[in-house]
């Protein structure tokens, strides 16, 4: 909405939220989450054309054109649990769309969501015979955490879906308007209800796969003393395959992929694709593998127990320019490794308050300390969980000399100098690639 307002500057755009205290942050010097460059965007829209507010209902009648996205995580209860999307949420929204308004409405999916949703809401909106039109259309949202400035302001695609009548024609093309303010037109596109709503989910769960597919080989790779960086290289050379999204690390998280897979999974449960559905829920479980086997090594590596061992933690975010750990393998690893009843520090440069909060009871046993260099302090081992670029570039031969020794490193996302952390000392091990030692043979 922050690109919007300042790409249409003709229109008003208001972000309301239920949570009061999340709209007086987002009105602050200090946002609610971090992002690179949106502090600055918001700061040049806030209260000129950009509003955030509390008052759900009278912006509702106020609205011509409402963008939904609220929250759609996997159900955790009854039918469907674990793997369909729970809409709670999205049919309150919808139910509070139809008794505010007054007047005809544009309805916009931003929200991931199962195939044929707008089809409910549609039933939804015209439930009580108001003589008021709405129209719902899709407009999946494919940007990255930690680029999301980036790729809406040069999205590789725009996607808006509509129904094919003259009335769902124009209200697509409402929204292609918005987006051609800065968008060029051959990077809108515009496709049915359905193919919009599904597109969604089959995106995320076709880069998620990708991920899975070069992490499964990263093992092979270890056991056969091929370099997955190498092998990456090789094979993302080819045309057909490409670079992106081959890079092995402990495994992809964030609050998208494994929950649209899922959900992707229930529905082809749900149609009697059991086949399919087993395909697809095996990159879930390649993901779960990989962050498991990430911590069978270190627990193996270091004489086959980390108990009341200091292990840091580098990184809490899922990823790196974000403050987002939603599904982080970071968190994952932390919970394995105090089950191993390990002394965990954990350190990130704008994600520790949001780790301890989804830690829950388990962030009593964990210390937080923003800065790596104490994090290491008197550590047996560092583990690498979020690719930041200031974890590349600290001093490691300090770190080395504050360390208990044999000293280990554990480099989770590949981003480190391996051969020069071996010669300082440390017994480096890196996903997909031969172990670094320094014992004698």
């Amino acid at each position: 909405m922050a690109v919007i307002a300042s790409n249409c500057p003709q229109h008003r755009v208001v972000v309301v939220d239920i949570n009061e205290a999340r709209i007086a942050a987002w009105q602050s010097d200090q946002l609610p989450i971090y992002e690179p460059g949106l502090e600055e965007l918001v700061r040049r829209v806030r209260n000129k054309n950009l509003f955030f507010s509390t008052e759900i209902s009278r912006n509702i009648a106020e609205a011509d054109i409402i963008f939904v996205s609220v929250n759609t995580p996997t159900k955790t209860f009854g039918q469907g649990a674990g793997r369909a999307a729970d809409l709670q949420y999205w049919e309150t929204t919808a139910r509070q769309i139809l008794e505010n308004s007054d007047s005809p409405k544009v309805v916009v999916e931003k929200s991931t969501l199962p195939v044929r949703t707008a089809e409910a809401m549609e039933r939804i909106l015209r439930s009580n015979g108001n003589g008021h039109h709405f129209e719902v259309v899709s407009n999946p949202e494919f940007l990255a955490e930690g680029t999301a400035i980036r790729d809406m302001q040069q999205p590789d695609r725009v996607l808006i879906g509509g129904r094919e009548t003259p009335s769902g024609q124009r209200a697509v093309q409402a929204i292609v308007d918005i987006y051609s303010q800065w968008v060029p037109n051959e990077r809108i596109i515009t496709t049915n209800l359905w193919s919009a709503e599904l597109s969604k989910l089959v995106a995320n769960a076709f880069l998620a796969q990708r991920i899975s597919s070069i992490n499964a080989i990263s093992a092979l790779c270890e056991k056969t003393e091929a370099d997955v960086t190498e092998v990456a290289h090789a094979i993302g050379m080819d045309s057909r395959i490409g670079a992106k999204f081959l890079r092995a690390g402990v495994g992809f998280g964030g609050s998208c992929f494994k929950k649209d897979i899922l959900n992707l999974v229930y529905l082809c449960e749900h149609y009697g694709l059991q086949e399919v559905a087993a395909y697809w829920e095996q990159v879930v479980r390649m993901n779960e593998y990989q962050q498991a086997r990430f911590v069978s090594n270190m627990i193996s590596s270091m004489f086959n127990t980390v108990a009341g061992k200091r292990v840091a933690i580098f990184g809490a975010a899922f990823k790196a320019n974000t403050s987002d750990t939603r599904e982080s393998p970071a968190l994952d690893v932390c919970r394995a490794l105090l089950e191993e009843h390990a002394d965990v520090v954990m350190t990130d440069p704008h994600a520790l308050d949001m780790a301890r909060a989804d830690l829950g009871d388990l962030a009593q046993q964990v210390t937080f300390e923003p800065d790596p260099h104490q994090a290491a302090k008197g550590a047996h081992a560092l583990a690498i969980l979020t690719e930041w670029p200031d974890f590349a570039q600290l001093d490691y031969q300090a770190l080395y000399k504050s360390m208990v020794k044999p000293a280990f490193i554990f480099d989770g996302r590949n981003i480190l100098q391996h051969q020069k952390l071996h010669a300082i000392g440390f017994n480096v091990y890196a996903i997909g690639k031969p172990p670094l030692t320094n014992f004698a043979k």
